[in-house]
């Protein structure tokens, strides 16, 4: 049987991640922090060849994408199905207001409750399944291939569950790095994990845009 291994790399910096505000599909742009981090991941990314590159639809994923791939001589693909979750009430909210402007839901935010939208967006079930399918089709659209994704925190979150079996309602213990490098492989109809988290190449980032 024949692997595809998929490079999935969130996006850089925005604004809202340096406050640690809840953007969801919210369509916020990279901060100059984040401009910087996908010219860094531009140089990491040169050495590599790939079958095709992918990006969530979202401006700061695009954006990144676009900085990032502009050397690998490939047309960048919109993919819609890579986008953030959809969170409801707690989008724009910053993480200390969530408690107070929309207890309930940041309840069954902290709880990871699988089956709840934040009254308009996406279970935590929906959500994974929407991710998941989508993966799997790039996995079938480019056997024997590695394929290029500029993505999201949350669709990192469920790829990574998928390829080692943690449960979406156990806590995350692994890193979201923003214009990290992670790898995932898809070989006889089943995920595994090759590395996560990879950020070497974002090193003495904040110096240069301070």
């Amino acid at each position: 049987m024949v692997s595809t291994r998929l490079c999935l790399v969130r996006h850089g910096e925005t604004a809202w991640n340096s406050e640690r505000r809840i953007q969801g599909q919210i369509d916020i742009d990279l901060n100059a922090v984040g401009q910087a981090q996908a010219h860094a991941l531009r140089a990491a990314l040169s050495g590599l060849e790939f079958a095709a590159a992918y990006s969530s639809d979202l401006r700061r994923a695009w954006h990144t994408a676009q900085i990032a791939t502009a050397g690998l001589d490939m047309d960048l693909v919109p993919a819609p199905d890579m986008r953030e979750r959809h969170f409801g009430v707690l989008q724009g909210v910053a993480a200390h207001e969530a408690a107070s402007r929309h207890p309930l839901a940041h309840r069954h935010h902290q709880a990871r409750s699988t089956d709840y939208d934040f009254e308009f967006g996406e279970s935590l079930l929906d959500f994974s399944a929407r991710v998941t399918g989508a993966l799997e089709a790039l996995a079938h659209a480019h056997p024997a291939s590695d394929v290029l994704v500029f993505t999201h925190g949350g669709v990192l979150d469920v790829a990574y569950r998928l390829a080692t079996g943690r449960p979406l309602e156990v806590a995350r213990d692994f890193p979201l790095g923003n214009a990290a490098i992670n790898w995932i492989e898809h070989h006889s109809g089943a995920w595994r994990l090759l590395s996560w988290g990879d950020s070497r190449h974002l090193q003495g980032i904040l110096d240069e845009v301070a």
